[in-house]
Formats: structure tokens, C-alpha cells, sequence
């Protein structure tokens, strides 16, 4: 026999997430939170993960979020375990990951009164969310009614937004009384907002006007009808289309490796390749150079396309289009000629040029951080998703070509944590097998993500060990610091190593640290095995900041 919680606020709220649709919630334990975690797991139709770690399970939903592309839930008792959720909350706010947080708390009268657990959780996030909600306790004046409206207004808002809404339930004893039946609740009038758009005639004019017309695509997921457009646009050279292995773009005429191609840029450069148009498209671009490059050039015009941010990152933005790019470009192909321009060969020279060098340059490597991306990117088939971490990692894929695989990354605020058990999440949820290739830093920081019990048997991780924070070696100020300093304190020089990890956590493990190690085992490394996999390539003292520094020397 299924057992409910009798509180009726929780009721109200299971309700609402099943007319929306809202199936995955991912569970921490704890006894506050518990009247929702009976709840939630006794309704038919919900997913419901257990993960013990409030920061790692907030980052686990999000994966799920960005995977199945619709909210997850995350719930957790009150107290530390809400500020913990902070740093996937904080990401989910900058890459529009639809995440909805629900806290358990003390009733309201308990704050600051130094009861156990009790700290001051309403409106928590609020820096960081798209909406902050607190639900009346079930023994306040008309709560049934006014817990409906709020439920449903943060849910809607969380949908509208593509954002972590926040939901705080402040929930009085008993906490475990339960109930054999369920009240029958309303269905929902869904009231979901939806822009309409129509493009105004001085982007027309400004589009026809200008020869020099740039579009940069930084991160953002895979649109095959983005794509589609875009690929009008660059068909007679009328654009140059510069994208980001996590812009997941492909076609031929797009320019993928940014860095590859404008590192060495001077001041005079900068003048040669500016556009006059700039139209930036997605979310943070990796780059630095780029941003360097646009903000010296000052277009004259910039457009930046997105439903929710519009940052005037390059220091020129005039205008601020505030629509999905597939309805903007949809509207703007019915109306302007696709004529060519020769501000497309101007790149496409540039180009061919750069990726000669490149290839020149892969022939003279020794075994590196360099050499493993080159060769993991021959080698991973075709139907994997790339998660990559921060922050080394999603720097070296700007440099290579990984085909049509899905690459994603966490470039929402660009820190390390959270890397592993977002990929975990987004593993869980996906049909094709997922890989996540991490630095060690940014792995050994989120080992929580292991600790996973659904982590499916045909996920695959490649850490590349160089035993330390390698990023401070290739970034331009960190070597200014004193040798020991930077090692100790920045850096962070270790001689660890996952192997333990690995088999505490259920992965096979293969460690290499030579070319024709690696070379050997990469075939075997994505043939299925009955648990998922570690491979550790270990590059301690191979000098992989040098080499990368020696390959954009030899870039010039």
C-alpha cells in the first residue's frame, strides 16, 4: 500500500509538477525535507535519484535538465544543505538551465532563534534566480489556495525563463504523518508566456548596408534549425561565422577553431579582420583572444540575440534582440540578399593558412596534454556526448576537430566544480553514451559525482593528469609569482592519482603514460564492458604548458 504525506502543501506541489511535466527529482537526505521525499517517491511517473551531496546533487539535476531539456527538481532539508545547492544554482543562472529548487525549512517563527538546522533561507538565491517563492505552512489562513497560485506561478516562471526558480517550504511537525489516499486536485490552466516577433525594417537596412558582417556563436546546445540558417548565410560567402567546439554548429564554411586562428592577432590585425556587423549568438564564448579582438575592433553595429541576457560584452552593443536566434533568423532570411562579400575570403585565407600550420605542428609533438586531445579526438565514436571541465580542458577542444559530437561544458560562471557530476546527470538521462574528459584538479574536486548508484555502464572518462592546475602555467601572470608559491598555493602541484577512486566507485581503471600506451588502449576504452570506465593518462613532467605555449609561437 502507498503511503503519501499528509501535508497538504506538498501534496498541492507533487500535483503541479506532474500537469507540467516536470518527471526527475533528485533527493537528499535529510528529515525535513523527508515529508517530500515519501511523497515524491510513492507518485507514479516521477524519476527520483537519491544523491547524498547537496552541491554534487544540484549539479547531477542539472545535467538531467540539460539532457532531457526541461526542469528538474532538486530537494533538500533546510540549514547548510541549501547553501550547498549555491554553486549549480549559480550555473544553471548563467546558462539558462531550467532548475527548480525546493528547500525544506523551519516553520517561519524558528529563524534566528538558534534552532538546529535553521538559518535564514528565503530568498537565499536571490542573486542568482530567475524568481524566489515561500510557501505558507499548512496551518496558516487560507494556505491550500494561496500555495497553489504560488506553486504554479514558480513553475511556469522556471519554464518562461529556461532558469533555477526557488521554492522555500517551511514545513511544521509532525513530519511523518502519513495518509493511505490523495485528495483530487484542479487541473491547470497553463498560462506559459510566448513572445512574439517581428524583425523592424532598420535591421534590414543595417544588414544590407554593412560589408563586413560577423556572427559569433559561443555556447549553446544543438539546433539543427539554428544550423540550417546559418548555413544559408555563409552558402555565397555573405558571413563569417566564427563558432566554439561547444557552440555545436558544423558545416565546412563556419570557422571552429577561433583561437587557432587569431591568437597571434596585432593591433594592426585587428583593424584587417574587424567586422562593421557583429551578431553574437548562445551564451560565454571561451575565448579571451576574441573578446580582446572585438573590443578592440568597436564594430559599428552589434546585435546580441537571446530570450534572457543581453551583455554588451564587447563594449559596442546596439542592439538588443530579445528572441531565440532560430525566430530571428527565420524572420530576417525572408527579407535581405545573400550577396557575396569579400570579407569572407579575407577569413577563409586566414584559414587555410593556419590550419597547414596546425597540421605541420601535430607531426612534432611528443607525448603532452597536446598530443592526448589530438589523439582523443580521432578516436571517441561518433554517437558520444563530450562533457568537457574547466578549465585547461575546454580550452585545448578549441583546437581540435570533434566532428558532430554534442560537446558541452560548464561555461555559465567557468569553475571547475560541479564538472563530473553534471555529465554523471546528464549520463543518466541520455540515450547515447557520454564522456567526460576532465583535468585532474577540476576531477579530484567534484569526486562526489562518482558517488552516483545510477551512473550508467557505458559512460567513459578520460582524465589527462599533469599533476597540478596546469592552466596557471600557460595563462600569461601566474609565473611572475615565486616558484614555490606558484606550485604550493596556485598551481597546486599533487602526485595523486584515481585508481583507488575507481574501484571504490565501481569504475575499471587504465592508467598510461606514454604514446604507445595510449595509442594501444583507446580502441578498447569505448567497446562496451559491463561497468563504466576510467582512463588516466598521466603527463606529470611532460612540459604541456610549454608545448602549448611552443604551438601558438609556431602558429605566427
Amino acid at each position: 500500500m502507498k503511503k503519501y504525506s499528509s501535508k497538504r502543501s506538498i501534496q498541492i506541489l507533487a500535483h503541479l509538477l506532474q500537469q507540467y511535466g516536470i518527471a526527475d527529482i533528485v533527493i537528499s537526505p535529510g528529515s525535513r525535507n523527508a515529508p517530500l521525499a515519501i511523497h515524491f517517491s510513492e507518485i507514479d511517473g516521477f524519476n527520483c535519484y537519491s544523491i547524498v551531496d547537496e552541491r554534487s546533487a544540484a549539479f547531477v539535476a542539472m545535467g538531467m535538465a540539460k539532457s532531457e531539456k526541461k526542469p528538474a527538481a532538486i530537494t533538500c532539508t533546510s540549514g547548510s544543505a541549501v547553501v550547498n545547492y549555491y554553486p549549480a544554482v549559480t550555473e544553471a543562472f548563467y546558462q539558462n538551465i531550467p532548475l527548480l529548487v525546493l528547500t525544506a525549512d523551519r516553520p517561519t517563527d524558528f529563524v534566528d532563534i538558534f534552532d538546529g538546522q535553521t538559518i535564514r533561507q528565503k530568498d537565499v538565491f536571490h542573486q542568482h534566480s530567475y524568481g524566489d517563492f515561500q510557501l505558507l505552512e499548512d496551518s496558516k489562513e487560507n494556505a491550500e489556495d494561496i500555495n497553489f497560485d504560488i506553486i504554479k506561478k514558480a513553475i511556469e516562471l522556471c519554464f518562461e525563463k529556461q532558469g533555477p526558480v526557488h521554492i522555500n517550504i517551511p514545513l511544521e511537525e509532525p513530519l511523518y504523518e502519513l495518509v493511505s489516499e490523495l485528495p483530487t486536485f484542479p487541473t491547470v490552466e497553463k498560462t506559459i508566456k510566448h513572445k512574439e516577433y517581428e524583425i523592424p525594417s532598420n535591421l534590414i537596412a543595417e544588414w544590407h548596408t554593412s560589408q563586413r558582417i560577423m556572427l559569433l556563436v559561443g555556447t549553446r546546445d544543438y539546433s539543427p534549425e539554428l544550423e540550417n540558417q546559418l548555413t544559408q548565410l555563409v552558402k555565397n560567402h555573405s558571413v563569417v561565422v566564427l563558432s566554439e567546439a561547444n557552440s555545436n554548429l558544423y558545416h565546412e564554411k563556419f570557422f571552429k577553431h577561433i583561437d587557432r586562428y587569431i591568437f597571434n592577432f596585432t593591433e594592426e590585425d585587428y583593424k584587417t579582420y574587424a567586422p562593421d556587423l557583429l551578431i553574437t549568438v548562445g551564451q560565454n564564448v571561451v575565448s579571451k583572444k576574441v573578446k580582446q579582438f572585438l573590443r578592440s575592433a568597436r564594430p559599428k553595429q552589434h546585435w546580441h540575440l537571446d530570450e534572457v541576457w543581453q551583455p554588451d560584452t564587447y563594449f559596442s552593443l546596439t542592439e538588443k534582440i530579445e528572441v531565440k536566434p532560430e525566430v530571428f533568423f527565420s524572420k530576417l532570411l525572408k527579407f535581405i540578399n545573400l550577396e557575396p562579400r569579400p570579407y569572407y575570403n579575407l577569413w577563409d585565407v586566414l584559414r587555410d593558412k593556419k590550419d597547414a600550420k596546425h597540421e605541420q605542428f601535430l607531426n612534432t609533438i611528443d607525448f603532452s596534454d597536446f598530443y592526448f586531445f589530438n589523439k582523443a579526438s580521432q578516436a571517441i565514436p561518433e554517437n558520444y556526448n563530450i562533457h568537457f571541465s574547466n578549465s585547461s580542458g575546454i580550452r585545448y577542444a578549441q583546437l581540435f576537430d570533434f566532428g558532430k559530437r554534442k560537446i558541452y561544458c560548464n561555461r555559465g560562471t567557468s569553475g571547475i566544480d560541479g564538472s563530473t557530476s553534471t555529465a554523471m546527470g546528464f549520463a543518466i538521462k541520455n540515450e547515447n553514451p557520454t564522456l567526460l574528459i576532465t583535468g585532474d584538479l577540476s576531477f579530484f574536486y567534484d569526486i562526489n559525482g562518482l558517488w552516483n548508484q545510477y551512473i550508467p555502464p557505458f559512460v567513459r572518462i578520460m582524465i589527462f593528469n599533469n599533476g597540478e592546475g596546469n592552466i596557471f602555467k600557460i595563462i600569461p601572470g601566474p609565473r611572475n609569482a615565486n616558484p614555490n608559491t606558484l606550485d604550493e598555493f596556485i598551481a597546486t602541484k599533487h602526485r595523486k592519482n584515481a585508481e583507488s577512486l575507481a574501484k571504490h566507485f565501481g569504475f575499471s581503471y587504465i592508467r598510461v603514460e606514454d604514446e604507445l600506451t595510449l595509442d594501444r588502449v583507446l580502441e578498447n576504452f569505448f567497446k562496451p564492458d559491463v561497468q563504466p570506465k576510467i582512463l588516466e593518462v598521466n603527463t606529470l613532467g611532460k612540459n604541456s604548458a610549454d608545448i602549448l605555449k611552443s604551438y601558438f609561437e609556431f602558429m605566427k
